[in-house]
């Protein structure tokens, strides 16, 4: 938790409450959202959240707030650079 601040980088916090509503902070960007899947870029590394019926509420980026309600399975963070590089090995394993 430390190294973030070392680096540099903000804030970064979830709130869950029973399953149905997410607040986010941190966010830099929202990459794509539909009613299963929600993924993020957060100050923390790419957050993706997996669910239910999900519905973005609320979306404040010069704030960097997403709230997000629906029934949430999963949350789930990866690397920012590993995110790009996982997606270009697949297609290009496929394709050999």
């Amino acid at each position: 938790m430390e190294d973030l601040y070392k680096q540099g980088k903000g804030l970064h916090k979830l709130t869950l409450t029973n399953r149905g509503a997410l607040v986010v902070n941190g966010v830099v960007d929202v990459i794509s959202f539909d009613l299963n899947e929600v993924l993020l870029e957060t100050e923390a590394g790419m957050l993706t959240v997996k669910g239910q019926d999900l519905h973005v509420n609320r979306l404040t980026l010069e704030k960097g707030e997403v709230d997000i309600t629906g029934m949430v399975d999963s949350l789930l963070y990866s690397d920012i650079s590993s995110y790009g590089q996982k997606a270009e090995s697949f297609f290009a394993r496929l394709f050999q």
